[in-house]
């Protein structure tokens, strides 16, 4: 299969444009529109199967058209994962096609005052948009970032599935057995969660007795639980003050919640492992490795989610592509805040947020210095919090494309007092403040 480059594009300066064709994706079928350049129809928008029996028939339609491949330009949108297929199909065949992301089609559609939404309407727009010049392809990832993307998305999704399930567990217990923390703090570790697996709540657990509850916590923790974790355990059962409602129903509900629970660790456990490898065969990644405020799921999301840096230019092209670049909306006299834009990957944000409150936990953190200075200079709260997410997602940035180790003191050095620059800014100016972090 051929390897996608960023823009997925051919080009043949020498050989006029003649056609623009559309495709809108499906997951079962796919419409197709054909414009000749003066944006007038070929046929009438058609459909066909999004599998390889369509593919055919389109190269079989394109065929037709009886010019080079390279005076077509076929534009497609990313919907789902449902154009990956016919994008590698079309690329492997030499036509020059770009992946156009929904937001820029929306916004083709506003400006064209357009109300109504079809595939085939959709599939039109397309290839007006491909011809108008306007289209600026996606970014299509390569094989190393699409694993990264694939491993760490399903690992948040997995990670809060474990989330919910760990607050149903404990939710359970309050009815079920709410003393079983006295002596296993966290339920969801894997002696306590095998535990409430096998004996559900205090009634079962009062029934096995003193013997068999030690013979379980040996099976299953030898060297940590002993006798007289059981012998607490069971004491504990006979006083609690669990709820007699519904009990053979939530002893059910338990054990499938500490069963779900427990394969969605095993699962988040594998792909950690499976990040960690990629990781550490991944040279370009070593640099992140070198911030001591990053751990593996976030070298890994900034990995994944930034792709090829070569492709950004500038810093600022990077936070916003990480949607924390400010909009600024005034209209005469009305002047709106400054906001995130929020575009682009809600996970890299969500992941570096984590990040900056881990590192005001740290004792020493140059990202924590820089915070304080934030907060020194007028920021509060979240506005501080948003300055070292830019900071650090800069800080990837640069390792990232330099390769260098990083150096704390480029992050923050405190000024001298002599200079003005130390000054903190007034708190009555938000963009001068907002500019500066």
């Amino acid at each position: 299969m051929a390897e996608l480059n960023s823009s997925a594009v051919l080009t043949n300066k020498e050989l006029p444009l003649l056609y623009g064709v559309g495709i809108d994706i499906g997951k079962a079928n796919c419409s197709l529109s054909i414009l000749r350049i003066d944006k007038t129809a070929v046929t009438k928008p058609m459909e066909f199967p999004n599998a390889k029996a369509g593919y055919e028939w389109l190269d079989h339609k394109l065929e037709q058209l009886g010019c080079e491949k390279t005076q077509l330009l076929i534009g497609l949108e990313a919907t789902s994962r449902y154009w990956e297929n016919l994008l590698h199909h079309l690329v492997a065949e030499g036509y020059p096609t770009q992946l156009l992301h929904p937001a820029q089609t929306y916004q083709f559609a506003k400006r064209r005052g357009m109300r109504a939404k079809t595939d085939r309407i959709d599939a039109e727009l397309i290839a007006r948009f491909v011809l108008s010049g306007d289209a600026r392809p996606a970014y299509v990832p390569n094989e190393l970032i699409t694993t990264y993307r694939e491993l760490i998305r399903l690992h948040t999704n997995l990670a809060d599935e474990a989330t919910r399930y760990k607050n149903e567990l404990r939710a359970m217990l309050e009815v079920l057995f709410p003393e079983f923390t006295q002596v296993f703090a966290d339920p969801s570790a894997p002696t306590a969660l095998a535990l409430l697996q096998r004996y559900g709540g205090a009634e079962a657990m009062v029934r096995a007795g003193i013997d068999e509850i030690y013979s379980t916590l040996h099976e299953l923790s030898p060297r940590r639980y002993g006798r007289g974790a059981a012998q607490r355990l069971v004491a504990l059962a006979q006083a609690s003050q669990a709820s007699p409602l519904a009990h053979s129903a939530r002893a059910t509900s338990l054990g499938i919640i500490c069963d779900q629970l427990a394969h969605t660790q095993t699962n988040l456990a594998k792909l950690e492992e499976a990040l960690g490898n990629l990781l550490q065969s991944d040279k370009e990644a070593d640099s992140l490795a070198s911030v001591p405020e990053f751990g593996q799921k976030v070298r890994a999301v900034l990995r994944g989610e930034l792709g090829e840096v070569e492709r950004f230019e500038r810093g600022d092209q990077v936070v916003a592509y990480g949607g924390l670049d400010l909009v600024i909306k005034e209209s005469g006299k009305w002047k709106g805040q400054p906001k995130l834009s929020k575009r682009g990957s809600g996970l890299l944000r969500r992941m570096l947020y984590m990040a900056v409150l881990h590192c005001l936990r740290m004792k020493q953190s140059a990202f924590k210095d820089y915070y304080q200075a934030m907060v020194t200079r007028g920021l509060r709260g979240r506005k501080a919090i948003m300055a070292v997410m830019r900071k650090m997602l800069l800080v990837a940035f640069h390792l990232l494309k330099s390769g260098e180790t990083y150096d704390p003191t480029k992050v923050w050095a405190a000024p001298k007092p002599e200079t003005a620059d130390c000054l903190p800014l007034p708190v009555s100016d938000p963009k001068r403040v907002a500019a500066r972090a």
